[in-house]
């Protein structure tokens, strides 16, 4: 409680003090040459145009982004779009700042300048040379830690690097990379990873090159004998990779010894929740795609007990890792034998129920979906399962899930679900379910 007292009183000092330099400022009478023509603003980055003209950087770059060609002032075609630093007017408004310290004012700090498209095309190209000719005056992975320093200081400089094909020059030297394993320099490919994970999201032509038999042979290996961070952005990148439509991925995928394992892996020893994450959206799209490919992943999740560890990682996750949860189950549960493991887990009925009306909206439609599957499909509809849906509530939250509202899909199974459960209301009654938050993990 003190603690965020002093959080708020903190918070009011410093709307305070920029409240007070922003009144400091309005008093001054700033140089009109010190303001961008733009934003009206005093300028942070002075940059000047071929026309002549001096804006800040960041937004004169926002007008030319927008797909504008010419100078906002005078109207005249840009002869180049790369604006230049005035370090003249910069330095002059840094001493300004300096003379007005005493109201206040903050002296700007020097920006750091930003790459070029013909720097960019440079790295690259020396990239390139170092790492299929295994030559130059710098290392490969030198230069990629290079690039990628400079990436992560502004999102400009990622804009220029993406824009000038580096994911896809990245993505052409992991895969010649991938066809030397285990005995080439890991430790180069390691940063080329990392360095694939910032440019994120990737172009179609970097995402197949990425989706070829060698490339998702190097990421699984990475997933199985990488360090911990190589592990992370390996399937930072599997993730994207099965974004695509294209389903022979997964075909490719599920054709790499050891693929869906160390996949299963990351779910049941988690590194941190995004890798979590990331692992099961890779899964859900496994799962779930429209081919005959997902039945053998189905099939193969199914063995290796995916179904147990979804319903123990239920038990007490966050939101977003509950839906992706969910979401392979329906999956899974499309299968006759996905069904059959789901119903003999004593844990599986009460967890989705449980689920129902706690997360969020998607999340309780894929628990009806998952319900109507196990019971609904389920040309035997053992009494036992039944009676174990009643005995947890499923009868009192499926009716006030129609009551509340939900999509007509979900509506339909719900009273489906709602039918078979009243034929056995009189043989069973709502018992308290136990809080499974202090179930014990069996591994």
């Amino acid at each position: 409680m003190i603690s965020t007292w002093r959080k708020r009183r903190s918070a009011r000092k410093s709307n305070s003090k920029n409240q007070i330099e922003e009144k400091n400022m309005e008093l001054l009478m700033i140089p009109s040459h010190f303001k961008c023509p733009i934003s009206l603003d005093i300028m942070k980055d002075p940059v000047t145009l071929s026309t002549g003209i001096t804006y800040d950087r960041v937004s004169i770059e926002t007008w030319i982004e927008s797909g504008n060609q010419t100078c906002p002032i005078t109207k005249k075609v840009l002869k180049t779009l790369e604006p230049i630093p005035n370090h003249t007017v910069r330095k002059m408004i840094q001493e300004w700042c300096v003379e007005n310290k005493d109201h206040g004012i903050e002296r700007i700090p020097t920006p750091r300048i930003p790459v070029t498209s013909s720097e960019v095309t440079e790295i690259l190209r020396k990239i390139e040379s170092c790492c299929k000719l295994y030559q130059g005056s710098e290392s490969g992975r030198e230069l990629v830690m290079k690039m990628s320093k400079m990436i992560k200081e502004s999102a400009r400089n990622k804009r220029c690097f993406v824009n000038n094909g580096a994911g896809k020059i990245l993505s052409s030297i992991l895969l010649g990379f991938s066809e030397k394993l285990p005995v080439y320099d890991v430790e180069t490919m390691e940063e080329i990873l990392s360095t694939l994970t910032i440019v994120l999201p990737l172009d179609g032509e970097s995402k197949s090159i990425l989706g070829s038999k060698s490339s998702l042979n190097c990421m699984v290996w990475f997933l199985k004998c990488g360090s911990l961070s190589s592990r992370r952005n390996s399937v930072f990148l599997l993730k994207e990779i099965m974004r695509m439509e294209e389903t022979w991925r997964v075909e490719e995928l599920l054709k790499v010894d050891g693929a869906l394992e160390v996949l299963v892996k990351l779910v049941k020893e988690p590194i941190c929740p995004t890798t979590t994450k990331a692992s099961l959206l890779t899964i859900y799209h496994m799962v779930n795609s429209s081919q005959l490919s997902n039945v053998k992943a189905r099939s193969k999740f199914v063995d290796l007990g995916l179904v147990e560890l979804l319903i123990w990682t239920l038990v007490d996750c966050d939101k977003s890792i509950c839906e992706k949860a969910l979401g392979i189950l329906v999956g899974i549960c499309n299968s006759e034998e996905g069904r059959k493991r789901a119903n003999n887990y004593a844990l599986t009925i009460p967890v989705l129920i449980k689920k129902l009306l706690r997360v969020s909206d998607l999340a309780t439609e894929f628990s009806v979906s998952i319900l109507w599957k196990l019971i609904g499909k389920n040309e035997k509809r053992e009494n036992v399962v039944l009676i174990e849906a009643l005995q947890v509530g499923a009868f009192q939250k499926l009716l006030l899930l129609i009551q509340v509202g939900c999509s007509e899909n979900t509506k339909d199974r719900a009273s489906e679900l709602l039918k078979l459960l009243n034929l056995h209301r009189g043989r069973a009654e709502c018992i308290d379910s136990l809080d499974l938050k202090n179930l014990k993990r069996p591994f």
